[in-house]
């Protein structure tokens, strides 16, 4: 094939105008152009849009170089792309001033030129984007633009890199309807101590849109009216257990024309395929014997890039309901509350009703933008959904609105001097400023008492291996963990040696974040091996954050972290081994021997000292916001300590009296006010331990729906007993006949304490520890143990109870 290489290949596109085109109140056509087929001559047909031939009679165009596929390929477009083996570019006319859909469409299918080869930047008016590598896959990446067009050409550049190429094989452009995306949005703040909803300062279309997800969420691939891709959500859920796909619902019928701009949805806002399904939240077991039920939220966690601001838009369709206002439920971005769904007297009243809300939301450093929806306790119908969700990011347009033909030549060699000149100034001066601080804040630790807490343990250092690594990728390119302790990555093939290579029959364990093994370091110590599916890139939140609360704290009563591994796609936490497995194992549905009454009163003292140790000692606070049965571990002489941090929260700061977040726990063990008010302090862990006490008192799961009504909830109906003074029906019998009268009391009354419905109406840890020593010291001084005074006994851990407890003055006079 001839081919002839210009300096500048200028692919001038003249198509006929859209004389005739015009938006009329009632409707809106996707125009029949620009689709073009690249690098052909014929035309081909896809979703039912013609994409022409670049020989087509109606464009003018010079001799290229075209590159056929040898091979099948995903779809007729890719069957065919134009090579750039130097700067091109393609010219539209705009003869209407609107908003655009710009589609690029690519594929490294095989080919004598190795398409997956090619680097490139791709440039247009408003826009930049560096395609820096493709994969080898034969896969099909569709690059996907919306902006404002108002000059009379559009021009969209290919730039190869030096000793490289560029490549298209299909392009698409042409108008939106009016009111396909606002000019003005909602902006949601997020901060741990003031989330907010505000406007968006900006003109939304003084920037450009570029399209990172677009889910179906709940349904199938599905191709709308304007040919955008919606895919299924699945690989996105962080916890897919908590959700599952709603019945397809076919009769959707849309309350908006194209002249109307949100919150209720046109036909173009998303098709009937995505309104149609959804994403709904469910009630399941997470342990088949002990019937413990997990919270119905259901939280997407979607890669973005990094402290960049992306236009979210959350689209809801309640085909669930019989009429309007009975589902109401929660959204939280970030896990913070952002709004109750429902409740925007916009929204029409008449269902199954689609709508949206939009956002401009600021991604964090974690390089992931969370969404969460989660049900109200206070509607009638407990229930969230979720039916799509679109994710763009926003790209600031320059001051020009237009690519110089010229770009790149005779100026850039002028001002290149000067610019390096300014770029290698700039790094010296930032590697000084970065030295001096690095001194002076060495200095700074130097003086300060480097004695640790006597609370905490020596941290072991394993020496980490050299495989590629999420973590310290991120930690070069500056990471979200900053104070992450590196000296505690494990390599991934000492963990595979410990385990036997993660065999079945070293399973110990099995929960929501994947197995546990038991294992042998080289060192000999013997570790627990928690490993999340790999790949699945769920759960990454829970994995980083376990490690920032484990690598800071180390605790008598809390589980210690041995070490990491995030080589290959693998997320994997290492423990110390504990050898007597949950408290829960130990109390019901079990064939273990049964715990003494003064075993499980020492069991609740070690958590509760471990928990009073998170909220007031350790660094800042923190809540563990998952306090269960199942989260206490017990080692070989059955000392308690509490585990699993991956959803626990840094505490309130000192001027505020909360910390605003979404829900997250396990149902029976939450705290109705922060299930309510999303409003989580330290009482909702002393909440969460109040269930647990009453779990050791009755051995029975928190949640059984094999019971009556009244005794299904375990708190409902402890509470109960408790009132009617008939706690003693419902205590293991196992044990029923070992507690002293004084201490059931006692432990009876911690129990109503914890289990109060306000916060504030609930001691603190510290005081439920000394009342639980205090039961301990009634059961071993006042039977059993009669040689041992109360005095002599009560030991309080340093820790001084309120007024309002008892105190062992009382003890002498009963």
């Amino acid at each position: 094939m001839a081919t002839v290489q210009p300096r500048r290949w200028v692919l001038l596109l003249v198509f006929l105008r859209f004389s005739s085109l015009q938006f009329p109140s009632v409707g809106y056509n996707v125009p029949d152009k620009y689709f073009i087929n690249c690098g052909s001559n014929n035309d081909v047909t896809v979703s039912g849009k013609v994409y022409v031939g670049e020989s087509n009679p109606v464009a003018r165009f010079s001799r290229s170089q075209t590159e056929s596929s040898g091979s099948q390929v995903p779809s007729p477009l890719y069957q065919t792309a134009r090579i750039f083996p130097c700067e091109s570019v393609y010219d539209f006319n705009i003869d209407i001033n609107g908003t655009y859909l710009l589609r690029l469409h690519f594929s490294t299918f095989s080919s004598s030129s190795n398409l997956s080869s090619a680097r490139f930047n791709l440039s247009f008016p408003g826009g930049f984007s560096m395609l820096q590598k493709f994969d080898d896959d034969n896969s099909a990446l569709v690059k996907e633009f919306f902006m404002q067009i108002t000059s009379p050409t559009f021009r969209i550049t290919f730039r190869p890199l030096p000793s490289s190429f560029a490549f298209v094989h299909a392009i698409e452009l042409f108008v939106l309807p009016h009111y396909l995306i606002a000019d003005q949005v909602a902006r949601f703040t997020y901060s741990v101590s003031n989330p907010a909803m505000s406007p968006y300062s900006g003109v939304l279309y003084s920037q450009v849109l570029e399209t990172k997800h677009r889910l179906n969420v709940g349904g199938k691939t599905t191709i709308d009216s304007l040919l955008r891709k919606w895919i299924p959500d699945d690989t996105y859920l962080a916890y897919p257990e908590s959700a599952h796909n709603s019945s397809p619902y076919n009769d959707i019928k849309y309350r908006a024309n194209v002249n109307s701009d949100g919150p209720n949805a046109n036909l173009f806002s998303a098709p009937t395929d995505v309104y149609g399904t959804a994403k709904v939240t469910k009630i399941m077991s997470t342990n088949a014997s002990d019937v413990e039920y997990k919270l119905s939220n259901i939280t997407w966690s979607l890669p973005v890039e990094k402290n960049t601001n992306h236009f979210l838009r959350l689209h809801f369709c309640d085909f669930f309901s019989l009429q309007n206002d009975l589902t109401v439920f929660n959204l939280s971005i970030y896990d913070r509350l952002v709004l109750p769904i429902n409740q925007d007297p916009n929204v029409s009243s008449v269902l199954p009703a689609p709508y949206y809300y939009d956002f401009v939301v600021r991604s964090d450093d974690s390089g992931l933008l969370q969404v969460s929806v989660a049900p109200d306790a206070s509607a009638y119908v407990h229930n969230a959904f979720l039916n799509g969700l679109e994710i763009m990011k926003m790209i600031a347009l320059p001051n020009s609105v237009s690519v110089p033909s010229d770009l790149g030549k005779s100026n850039s060699k002028h001002h290149l001097p000067v610019l390096l000149g300014l770029v290698l100034g700039g790094l010296v001066l930032f590697f000084v400023v970065v030295a001096i601080l690095g001194f002076l804040w060495l200095l700074k630790i130097r003086k300060q008492n480097p004695v640790e807490n006597s609370n905490w343990l020596p941290m072991p250092v394993i020496a980490g291996g050299s495989s590629h690594s999420r973590l310290t990728e991120e930690s070069v390119q500056g990471s979200s963990l900053p104070k992450i302790n590196l000296g505690l990555k494990i390599p991934l093939p000492d963990l595979k040696l410990a385990t036997n290579n993660f065999h079945a029959g070293q399973i110990i364990g099995k929960g929501g974040f994947g197995n546990v093994y038991k294992g042998v370091l080289k060192n000999g110590m013997i570790v627990a091996v928690k490993r999340s599916q790999p790949g699945s890139g769920q759960g990454l939140p829970e994995f980083l954050t376990e490690i920032m609360v484990l690598s800071k704290i180390r605790h008598k009563h809390l589980v210690s972290l041995v070490g990491y591994c995030d080589e290959s796609l693998e997320m994997i936490l290492v423990y110390e081994y504990m050898e007597k497995g949950t408290l829960r194992s130990h109390l019901y549905n079990t064939t273990l021997p049964s715990l003494s009454w003064e075993q499980r009163l020492e069991i609740c003292i070690g958590a509760a000292k471990g928990l009073h140790y998170l909220h007031k000692e350790a660094v800042g606070g923190i809540i563990h916001r998952d306090v269960k049965s199942t989260n206490i571990l017990l080692n070989e002489n059955h000392v308690a300590k509490v585990s699993d941090f991956g959803l626990s929260r840094k505490g309130p700061l000192e001027h505020q009296s909360h910390v605003s977040t979404g829900v997250k726990g396990t149902l029976g063990y939450l705290d109705p006010e922060y299930l309510r008010r999303h409003k989580l302090t330290e009482k909702s862990d002393v909440y969460s331990f109040g269930i647990v006490l009453l779990e050791v008192l009755c051995a029975r799961p928190v949640i059984d729906s094999s019971l009556p009504s009244e005794q299904m909830n375990l708190a409902e109906w402890g509470l109960l007993c408790k009132s009617r003074g008939v706690i003693q029906g419902i205590i293991d019998p196992s044990v029923k006949d070992q507690i002293e009268q004084h201490s059931l009391r006692k432990f009876s009354e911690i129990v109503g304490k914890c289990l109060q419905e306000v916060g504030s109406d609930r001691p603190t840890m510290g005081d439920v520890l000394w009342d639980l020593e205090y039961a301990l010291v009634l059961q071993r001084g006042l039977h059993g143990n009669n040689s041992i005074s109360v005095s002599a006994s009560l030991q309080l851990s340093n820790v001084l109870p309120l007024p309002s407890f008892s105190t062992p003055s009382q003890v002498s006079s009963g």
